[in-house]
């Protein structure tokens, strides 16, 4: 019985060190594809054919803004988000997809590998949010 109890109390400060280890990647990631999604946005318009990149610069402005709403709201343990790291997952996906179309420019791939992690880690706070 007491090992059970140990090897159970174990297990749960575990799971908490993972999802605080989990927060703290997804703070960073967010932070960092807010960073290299509004450059990505901006050096678009330098280029010379920013016309066909417009939709390249929508979906990083976009990517840039929730991700700073994620932030926002891990920073104060916000509860009740997993609706929103989904959203941030699926935008930053959205933008990675559109990115490595462009791939040929450095910017658009940094922004591609950003959001691509970005995501990958926004799911897992979303799915961390849904178990609690």
């Amino acid at each position: 019985m007491i090992f059970l109890q140990c090897s159970e109390s174990i297990g749960f400060d575990t799971r908490d060190n993972m999802k605080k280890n989990t927060i703290a990647d997804c703070i960073q990631a967010c932070k960092d594809c807010v960073g290299i999604c509004t450059h990505c946005a901006a050096a678009c318009t330098e280029e010379e054919n920013v016309q066909s990149l417009s939709r390249c610069i929508q979906l990083n402005l976009e990517c840039a803004a929730i991700c700073n709403a994620a932030v926002q709201l891990m920073e104060v343990n916000g509860n009740s988000s997993a609706s929103l790291y989904k959203l941030c997952g699926d935008i930053c996906q959205r933008c990675a997809e559109e990115c490595v179309r462009h791939a040929f420019i450095e910017h658009c791939r940094h922004s591609a590998e950003a959001a691509r992690s970005c995501s990958i880690l926004c799911y897992e706070m979303a799915t961390l949010q849904q178990i609690q």
